[in-house]
């Protein structure tokens, strides 16, 4: 490690202890030329994850698209942004600890809504209307009957006439 006030390269450690969050590690370092100490911070050099797009076009994964489209969903609903917080880190996590490192936006779309399904029913119907991009009603019903099959689009075989 270089030196940043003389450059040169000739350090010893003195003192090596883990930062709060646990992923680093803090060094602090005396120079042996010039006897000034500095602190150096050691990580964990991650393999960053790609977003692969329906084009093809790969870009990095952003956990502020999710953010932003799961806020909207919720949108007028009474869903604390800490809920959807910890919806968002519980869904990054997946993202992360697969071993691939590209996901298909169609792949973290389901995992979206495979969260949504079990917190919100109007948030999840909001957000796959979206992103399943319907164009008629009829898509609507159909996504509502996934979720509610006693729906059944209207069938009154449980009037009582008198």
């Amino acid at each position: 490690m270089r030196c940043p006030f003389c450059k040169q390269d000739n350090d010893k450690v003195i003192d090596t202890r883990p930062s709060e969050d646990g992923f680093a590690i803090r060094r602090r370092r005396e120079c042996v030329a010039c006897n000034k100490r500095f602190t150096t911070h050691e990580r964990l050099e991650e393999m960053p994850v790609r977003v692969v797009k329906k084009s093809g076009r790969r870009e990095p994964f952003d956990r502020a698209k999710i953010l932003g489209g799961i806020l909207r969903a919720v949108e007028k609903r009474s869903i604390s942004l800490e809920t959807v917080e910890k919806l968002v880190d519980a869904i990054e996590r997946e993202i992360l600890n697969q071993t691939d490192r590209e996901i298909s936006t169609r792949d973290i779309g389901e995992l979206v809504m495979s969260h949504l399904r079990g917190m919100d029913e109007v948030a999840y119907v909001r957000f796959a209307s979206v992103y399943r991009e319907y164009q008629a009603l009829e898509e609507f019903i159909k996504e509502i009957r996934t979720i509610n099959p006693a729906s059944n689009g209207g069938n009154n075989s449980g009037n009582n006439k008198k």
